[in-house]
């Protein structure tokens, strides 16, 4: 029996097209480790529901991924997976779904992302009850965290252990707060506990300085970037599009134009994945070329775009990495 299934498999039949370019990427991948390059790792969409955890703890777990940005929603979403996993609901039928059902569902409680509904009092409050105490505590003394540190404290205390409905090996958040893998969470705001945040913020039980802010995530990642891009360099793959690829990608312009360090070093790999083909002024459809005369590729940097499902490509992509490399 093959030790290694996946990369047998899509070496063979993955020959063309999107296919051929999920295999180019993967190997670009593993060359850049191999060479002692480091990656970060961007999740944009619904990445997080649709259980990428699975694969991506592994990843963080065989230390193939050095950092990531993402979401507030996949941030706070693998952890509702993790503690209400039973009272999803699968709807396969989404497309049919008239205004009535959809509104149907809102009565039960549930919110629904494409053919999967989210349990509003399972996943959401159970994380509410303890994230506020945690945030209370800081607030109380005056101290300050980023979103996904208070989200490492909440892991790390145990608190949740009592509702687990997955492995926890199968949570890419677990996974993270382990290794305590920096994350940067551009526009946490835009998330389901940024917004119960803000609610105890405007009625004076919390106050907003108690959360670092988006500004904070880019003076942190502006002083990571430089400390781990020697030698190789840091390579940049980008699940989905928007703030989750677009706010990392820019601290290298920002480094070179903006603080004026004219020796830091572009992102020395480049993959994209999404189903976001070229169109007009989007972020998540533009081509990796475009990206050069933003200063954040070099023209020497190997690129590489999969217009497809990420869902669909980047398990694939992560098997063949943790078989390779």
């Amino acid at each position: 029996m093959s030790n290694k299934p996946i990369t047998e498999f899509i070496e063979k039949y993955y020959l063309h097209f999107n296919s051929a370019a999920l295999v180019d990427a993967a190997k670009g991948y593993v060359a850049h480790l191999k060479d002692g390059g480091k990656m970060m790792i961007t999740l944009a969409g619904a990445m997080s529901t649709a259980e990428m955890g699975k694969i991506l703890a592994d990843m963080i777990r065989e230390d193939k991924v050095d950092i990531i940005s993402c979401t507030g929603a996949n941030l706070e979403e693998d952890l509702m997976n993790l503690v209400a996993h039973y009272h999803y609901e699968r709807v396969p039928h989404y497309r049919d779904l008239t205004p009535q059902e959809e509104w149907d569902l809102l009565e039960r409680g549930l919110n629904r992302v494409t053919d999967t509904c989210i349990p509003e009092e399972e996943a959401f409050r159970r994380l509410q009850k303890h994230i506020y105490e945690i945030w209370k505590d800081a607030d109380s003394k005056g101290e300050r965290y980023f979103p996904h540190e208070y989200m490492y404290k909440m892991i790390l205390s145990g608190v949740l252990e009592q509702y687990y409905e997955i492995p926890r090996e199968d949570s890419w958040m677990i996974a993270a707060a382990e290794k305590n893998l920096p994350i940067v969470v551009p526009g946490w705001e835009d998330s389901t506990m940024g917004n119960i945040f803000a609610s105890y913020c405007i009625k004076g039980d919390l106050k907003a300085s108690t959360m670092k802010s988006g500004i904070e995530y880019m003076m942190f990642l502006a002083d990571w970037y430089p400390k781990n891009s020697g030698g190789k360099g840091v390579g940049f793959f980008q699940i989905g599009g928007g703030i989750a690829g677009d706010f990392p990608i820019c601290v290298v312009p920002m480094l070179y134009q903006d603080m004026e360090m004219h020796d830091i070093p572009f992102w020395s790999y480049f993959c994209q994945i999404s189903d976001s083909t070229t169109s007009y002024g989007s972020y998540s459809g533009a081509v990796p070329n475009e990206k050069i005369t933003w200063g954040k590729l070099d023209i020497t940097t190997p690129k590489f775009i999969v217009e497809s499902d990420a869902t669909i490509c980047a398990p694939l992509i992560f098997k063949y990495i943790l078989e390779n490399s």
